[in-house]
């Protein structure tokens, strides 16, 4: 099981908060954005006498309530084609091992978001990596390398829309592209796309759910974690329309009982929160992309694409190795007794050896606190021992 890029470094953090070092923590998705009001007074409100086990599928009244959500986003489905999951990351879990048998491959552009590594270790399934280049801004690889990628073995693609951790807002064309595949080799695809409502630039955001013609092959995730900045809550989703899939997902919701029943109340308030919530967090996220990617562009060596969605930017640095200059930022460096803990992009790869020049920055914290720690990135690149320029 692979140590998690996003998490692996925090005792060096630790440390250096101990020598009276300020951190700013861009390594991690956690927005600092006020959760709704809605869900927090759902919980100071609730009014039972015991906290019971919900269905395995989730609370049927959250189900209904999501249908609503999604169908505002031109996806029509029903309760029952959902199974609740302890964040998204259950619900992929159950998808790989429901669709995938040990031995079996799925592919994955990368950089993407390290957890699908895991998901895939733990049901005894090979990622077969197809790389996405910065020179493009991460957009999706020709079809020629997911025919070269395909084998016998392969039983589905996986894509991040927008992506974690490039923040690259995958097109309707490029969309098509994965169901002409998917279609063609009777492949499953799954989805994660759980910043759906984090586009920019007046971008639009295509669910794979409205790819006609595939409809029994499309796993869908989701999650409350970004959406309204509730990460604790650990509530996610699998959508789909294939029966038969989800008669076999049960079976692993089942094994684990339930979902969290706190989380789905929260949940359940959440999907009544009004438009313009997002209105004003889109706006305010978009203005932080805007600092990030500006300072970025104006170091040396430096190679940042301007993404159209998420909160992250996967840039190229003038450094030797990526898991080394993280580490070197919070166990050597400090600039005015600050410094800032970043992403190894190595993490967020299969490839042996690449992501070794990139790293994940999360823009996740206020203007005025990324201006500071794009000052401290700027200053560690000047000093730091394997600079590469």
């Amino acid at each position: 099981m692979p140590a998690s890029p996003i998490r692996k470094l925090v005792p060096f953090a630790e440390l250096a908060k101990k020598r009276g070092t300020k951190v700013y923590h861009l390594n991690i998705g956690q927005p600092d954005i006020p959760t709704p009001q809605s869900m927090i007074d759902a919980m100071h409100k609730l009014d039972v006498k015991v906290i019971e086990y919900s269905h395995s599928a989730g609370i049927l009244s959250y189900r209904e309530k999501l249908c609503g959500y999604y169908a505002k986003h031109g996806i029509h489905v029903t309760p029952d084609q959902m199974i609740v999951g302890a964040g998204a990351s259950e619900a992929i879990l159950f998808a790989v091992q429901s669709c995938l048998n040990p031995g079996d491959e799925i592919i994955i552009p990368e950089p993407f978001y390290a957890n699908y590594n895991g998901f895939a270790i733990s049901a005894g399934v090979r990622v077969k990596p197809i790389i996405s280049n910065i020179e493009t801004g991460f957009a999706l690889p020709p079809i020629e390398e997911f025919e070269k990628a395909i084998t016998p073995k392969t039983k589905a693609i996986m894509v991040c829309n927008p992506n974690n951790p490039t923040g690259y807002l995958y097109s309707k064309e490029e969309l098509g592209v994965l169901r002409e595949i998917v279609e063609k080799h009777d492949l499953f695809l799954f989805a994660d796309e759980v910043y759906r409502e984090f586009c920019y630039d007046g971008s639009s955001h295509h669910s794979v759910m409205q790819l006609q013609g595939i409809e029994d092959n499309v796993v869908l995730f989701d999650s409350v974690s970004k959406r309204y900045s509730a990460c604790g809550i650990r509530i996610g989703v699998m959508v789909s329309r294939n029966q038969e899939l989800m008669a076999t997902a049960m079976k692993f919701a089942q094994a684990r009982l339930s979902p969290p029943s706190l989380g789905q109340i929260a949940a359940e308030a959440a999907v009544d929160t009004p438009d313009s919530y997002f209105d004003e967090v889109i706006g305010e996220y978009q203005q932080r992309r805007n600092t990030v990617v500006e300072a970025l562009g104006k170091m040396e060596g430096v190679i940042c694409p301007t993404p159209k969605g998420a909160f992250y930017v996967n840039p190229h640095l003038p450094i030797d190795d990526s898991d080394r200059f993280c580490q070197w930022l919070l166990e050597e460096f400090s600039y005015h007794e600050h410094t800032v803990m970043l992403a190894p992009s190595t993490g967020f790869y299969a490839t042996p050896g690449a992501g070794k020049s990139e790293v994940r920055i999360s823009y996740v914290l206020n203007v005025d606190d990324l201006k500071k720690a794009m000052k401290c990135l700027e200053e560690a690149l000047k000093s730091y021992p394997g600079r590469t320029l």
